[in-house]
């Protein structure tokens, strides 16, 4: 079983520190949250992770498949089976969901075995078929141009149908929920949780306890100052949404002393 092993964590951008010694493990099969307010790092930790060669990791390590995951690029930690859901996906105007999605998974296949030729058409339209049923996705989302013109749900929806193509063991969703109203909220935590199993870890990085109400953590981890400051079960997520961060900012503070 793999897992996603994140040992005293340091990163700066632009010269300022951001994240300050953090520490979580990750497992296939587990779900967990992140939570924390605006500043504490947690987007931080997701471009980190991915590889986004603004964020300097300086010191701390990362494992994943018993791999030294700070010493690849982001497409091989891609291969590896890490998957990053943006919070703000980009749009691509000219290419269609169908062509990327095609082209990703046969840069996958490609990288494994360089003599692989790329996935039959025909292979390829029923696999993508499957997915956009299972996630409820009208066929003609397929050949739209990649978030041009998407809504804050579509987008999301894209982002997951990603994640659904290329079959990650680890997946990071960098607030999903950002921008999306209720209805486009559920829809979106129901495709996650269509994808959810044995061979899936989830990292869900979110402000709000209400996408907890669909999509259904293990383990909740509360962030402040860029580190884990604190962690439990679901119970803990439903404890923030009716006191807020104040009591944790004053244990923080306490613990500081």
């Amino acid at each position: 079983m793999s897992e996603l092993v994140i040992k005293d964590l340091h990163v700066s951008i632009e010269g300022k520190e951001i994240l300050k010694g953090l520490s979580l493990t990750v497992k296939q099969g587990e779900t967990h949250a992140i939570m924390g307010p605006n500043g504490t790092g947690k987007s931080t930790l997701a471009y980190t992770l991915m590889g986004h060669p603004s964020y300097l990791v300086t010191s701390g390590e990362v494992w994943f498949k018993d791999k030294n995951l700070l010493e690849l690029q982001a497409d091989e930690r891609s291969r590896l089976g890490l998957f990053l859901a943006f919070q703000y996906p980009v749009s691509i105007p000219g290419v269609t969901v169908a062509n990327f999605l095609r082209t990703a998974v046969n840069a996958r296949r490609h990288a494994e075995n360089p003599q692989d030729k790329g996935i039959p058409i025909l292979e390829f339209r029923n696999i993508l078929k499957e997915k956009m049923e299972m996630l409820k996705m009208d066929s003609s989302f397929a050949g739209r141009y990649l978030n041009d013109g998407f809504s804050g749900g579509e987008k999301k929806r894209a982002e997951i149908l990603q994640m659904a193509a290329l079959k990650p063991e680890i997946a990071i969703l960098d607030e999903t929920d950002s921008g999306l109203d209720i209805d486009a909220m559920r829809i979106v935590a129901e495709g996650v949780n269509a994808l959810s199993g044995p061979h899936l870890g989830t990292l869900v990085i979110t402000h709000y306890q209400r996408l907890l109400n669909y999509i259904k953590p293990q383990y909740v981890h509360i962030m402040l100052d860029g580190r884990v400051v604190e962690s439990g079960g679901p119970d803990l997520a439903l404890h923030l949404e009716e006191q807020g961060y104040d009591w944790v900012r004053e244990k923080y503070e306490e613990e500081k002393v």
